[in-house]
């Protein structure tokens, strides 16, 4: 039976990867939380805290493992068990030398973030792209084989930095493939002006917390508002600040589910946060740190919750091929899978209505 490693890192990029070996049946589906075998790197990791907000940090493969163990998937952490034939990457950043020698695709998880000037210095230079500090260029590394992409916006967009379009497939982002779901829900509010924070404080990036409050008051105008907080956040740090800079009866979260949060809104206010999109799928007015218009573009497509399946499809596809990597067609293997589907759905019909 054919070998596949998923990587891991945050919770959002855990549960991807597994939707994704949940479509995989017929395979050995094994999970590594995101490693390297860069000395220097690891020096830092154990001898620092320096990526302590970062996944590559034990706190988040810790929780990373909580969930593969809550759900009985099999762990190979630094892929020391098992020999694979395919790796699915859940960030470009980062990929070992020996694992190079492996088919691998990368899945897009998130938004990316901002590009800077010290990204196209990084870039220009050819140095390693954890140096920008941020996911400024994941997915732009074109190292690995096949890049699945959230939406067409997006792909132009790994393009325009520098992975061939030939490897990219527009396959749509689990978690954010379906946000409609979210409308029915039991979360007990309505109607407020929300605010989803990011951790950039934590991963060292500079950010005026307090103006950024009262600009959120400034937009709600005397509507309720309601605060959920980065997972990845000083909570104690940021709940005092809060209280201290709006209104008596303003709501923070700490945990809780953040779609039904959305769902439940009048307004989104954001600042480098992928919940953007969740937003501007259920038709809210949304303010972000990035030019709205252009998150309309990149926004991920909908498509009732079938990029698992999408993403599931190249991978058995390219499993499959005997040929050498630059002859595997993704989008040939993905619209394969889709007539499957069809003809499957259209012979149930049949039998249904025989």
């Amino acid at each position: 039976m054919k070998k596949i490693l998923f990587i891991t890192g945050s919770i959002n990029q855990t549960t991807q990867m597994h939707q994704i070996a949940k479509e995989l049946p017929e395979f050995d589906c094994w999970f590594s939380q995101l490693f390297t075998d860069n000395t220097t790197l690891n020096t830092i990791i154990n001898k620092t805290t320096l990526l302590s907000g970062t996944v590559l940090s034990t706190k988040f493969r810790i929780l990373a493992e909580g969930y593969l163990k809550d759900n009985n998937l099999q762990i190979d952490f630094q892929a020391k068990k098992q020999k694979y034939e395919l790796v699915v990457y859940c960030t470009d950043l980062i990929v070992p030398q020996r694992m190079l020698n492996t088919k691998t695709i990368w899945v897009q998880e998130g938004m990316i973030d901002r590009y800077t000037p010290w990204s196209s210095v990084i870039r220009s230079l050819k140095l390693p792209p954890t140096l920008c500090g941020n996911t400024s260029l994941n997915g732009s590394s074109n190292i690995c084989d096949v890049y699945c992409a959230a939406s067409e916006g997006y792909k132009q967009y790994f393009m325009d930095k520098g992975t061939d379009e030939r490897k990219i497939v527009v396959t749509g982002m689990p978690n954010y493939d379906n946000l409609v779901q979210h409308v029915n829900n039991d979360f007990p509010h309505h109607n407020y002006v929300m605010v989803a924070t990011t951790d950039m404080r934590e991963t060292f990036r500079i950010e005026n917390r307090i103006a950024f409050i009262k600009k959120a008051v400034k937009i709600a105008n005397g509507r309720p508002l309601l605060f959920k907080l980065h997972p990845n956040e000083n909570f104690e740090r940021a709940e005092k600040e809060i209280y201290a800079n709006t209104p008596a009866g303003t709501l923070v979260y700490r945990h809780g589910n953040t779609n039904h949060m959305i769902a439940n809104c009048c307004e989104l206010i954001t600042q480098y946060s992928t919940v953007v999109y969740t937003g501007i799928a259920l038709g809210k007015k949304v303010h972000s740190l990035f030019d709205v218009n252009e998150l309309k573009r990149l926004a991920p497509i909908q498509n009732n919750g079938v990029s698992a399946r999408n993403i599931a499809a190249i991978c058995r596809g390219y499993l499959n091929h005997n040929g050498d990597k630059e002859s595997f067609d993704p989008e040939l293997a993905m619209e394969k899978c889709q007539v499957s589907q069809q003809e499957a759905r259209l012979t149930e019909e049949l039998i249904a209505n025989w």
